[in-house]
């Protein structure tokens, strides 16, 4: 597998687990986060934790918590950052913030 394929499984592993985590979040919060998680976006930040992981001698799977974990404080920057008394941007990855 080259790189690239191994970049793309990686990415939907994640977005999977992220899915998934969300998935058991409180009926009245998950729309609103997934709205702000699974919006799209690269998955840099969780591929190099991975990729860093893997050349470490580790695998992807038991990184996938801790890669999940670092997009979800990457994703609330973004929201947090959106908010009026910040950047108060109107759209995010082409979507209404």
């Amino acid at each position: 597998m080259d790189v690239r394929d191994q970049l793309r499984a990686d990415k939907e592993a994640v977005e999977i687990r992220l899915a998934g985590i969300l998935s058991e979040t409180p009926a009245e919060l998950r729309g609103v986060l997934e709205y702000a998680v699974l919006g799209g976006g690269k998955r840099f930040r969780p591929l190099v934790l991975i990729a860093a992981g893997e050349a470490l001698g580790g695998k992807p799977e038991p990184l996938l918590p801790y890669a999940c974990a670092v997009e979800f404080i990457h994703c609330y920057s973004l929201v947090h950052d959106d908010l009026p008394a910040m950047d108060d941007d109107d759209f995010r990855r082409g979507k209404p913030s």
